[in-house]
């Protein structure tokens, strides 16, 4: 029976051929795929995968894929939730859960606890201090998350191996707890602070907002703030390292690229009068701050920096992995139907498209470090859409075409 329904069902995707009326055979392909179990799949014909779709198919594609996507991975991460464990490599990170309310689409924060450079049990303490933090901080509601860092270095928040465990962790939190991903925060005290710093520009399409408490920026720049509103919080005492001096220096870079692109680097400064590097708490009121802001997805302007950890996707920009490189810069911005990317160091840029950003049935027109190309259409696809959709499980960067420029 089993070896019928896989021969019916590889003549219906074969079939889909583009033509007037292959969006829709995409559709139903797609949905009887869908009904066999995971490890008995067939591969879908290129035909299929490169048919284009017309908007309302494309997107029903991507709510079937998503959909299926979420059961995936409530059956597939339900061990690691349970013992409350990730894994990357041989490096664990247990975490712990604070819950403030039941509700579907409910928010996420991420909190860092401090130490760094010291003996385990002194970094265990202070992951057990982050966790009953959570009742001082006290969310309105939603899911307040301390995690363990999987090292004892003193960068324990912002090596490399920190932003799959983290995006992991958010995968998780949105299949299986009903997480809004539009509505995650990154937060942490003295080196979680630090982490802060580091994590929020490199991962900033991943968050809705972020709060820095008591920790030192290092030499990161602020440049891939641009969509992410920070708020940074120092006890004007607070002088090891030079923390509160450091805190001053990195909000005012701050305030002049809001004075450079006042849509963008929305953030607030303050640094606690008495305070030392512990502020009593009054650091609490970034909670509400935080709670104000929601994730763009899809923002008109993109500034990606390079910086500690690289990547090789950021909001609706993809690279090769293989040719990004720190201290490399890309600026892209969409006005209407047009689209200007910069990017000197000359890598393979992907502009990733969907109706959220444009209109994809009109024409496109690139301007591509200063050189206007012709203009022209971007086809949805179901290969987009699964690719861009199994590489984040996040449905606000799930894209349905592209547009690739090379140097």
């Amino acid at each position: 029976m089993l070896r019928t329904v896989l021969f019916a069902l590889s003549a219906t995707l074969a079939a889909s051929q583009p033509d007037a009326g292959g969006s829709t055979k995409v559709v139903a392909s797609i949905h009887a795929w869908l009904k066999l179990p995971h490890g008995q799949r067939p591969p879908i014909p290129d035909a299929t995968a490169q048919t284009a779709l017309t908007k309302a198919d494309a997107d029903a594609v991507t709510k079937a894929l998503w959909e299926d996507r979420v059961a995936f991975l409530k059956a597939d991460r339900a061990d690691e939730m349970k013992a409350k464990v990730l894994t990357h490599g041989d490096l664990q990170m247990k975490y712990e859960v604070v819950k403030f309310g039941e509700a579907k689409g409910q928010p996420l924060f991420i909190s860092m606890h401090g130490g760094g450079g010291a003996p385990a049990h002194v970094n265990e303490s202070q992951y057990v201090n982050q966790i009953k933090l959570a009742q001082a901080y006290k969310p309105a509601a939603g899911l307040y998350v301390a995690p363990r860092a999987p090292t004892d270095t003193w960068n324990l928040w912002h090596e490399a191996h920190i932003d799959p465990l983290f995006a992991r962790l958010i995968e998780n939190m949105v299949a299986v707890e009903g997480v809004d991903p539009n509505r995650v925060y990154l937060m942490g005290y003295s080196a979680g602070g630090d982490g802060t710093y580091e994590l929020a520009p490199r991962m900033a399409d991943r968050f809705a907002a972020a709060s820095m408490m008591a920790g030192h920026p290092n030499a990161v720049s602020p440049l891939g703030l641009r969509n992410l509103p920070f708020t940074i919080h120092v006890g004007a005492e607070d002088g090891g390292y030079g923390r509160n001096k450091a805190a001053a220096e990195f909000g005012a870079k701050l305030a002049d690229l809001q004075k450079a692109d006042p849509k963008g680097y929305v953030h607030w400064v303050h640094i606690h009068k008495g305070c030392g590097h512990w502020m009593n708490l009054e650091d609490r009121e970034a909670i509400p701050w935080m709670e104000k802001h929601t994730r763009n997805p899809a923002p008109d302007k993109i500034v990606w920096h390079q910086s500690g950890a690289t990547h090789d996707r950021f909001y609706w920009l993809a690279i090769p992995r293989d040719e990004a490189k720190g201290g490399q810069d890309i600026v892209a911005e969409r006005s209407g139907q047009s689209i200007t990317v910069t990017a000197p160091a000359n890598p393979h840029v992907t502009v990733l498209l969907n109706d959220a950003l444009l209109d994809m049935d009109q024409t496109i027109t690139v301007t591509w470090n200063g050189k206007a190309l012709a203009p022209r259409r971007a086809d949805r696809t179901l290969a987009i859409i699964r690719r861009t959709l199994e590489e984040r499980s996040d449905p606000g960067l799930v894209f349905s075409g592209e547009i690739i420029l090379a140097p």
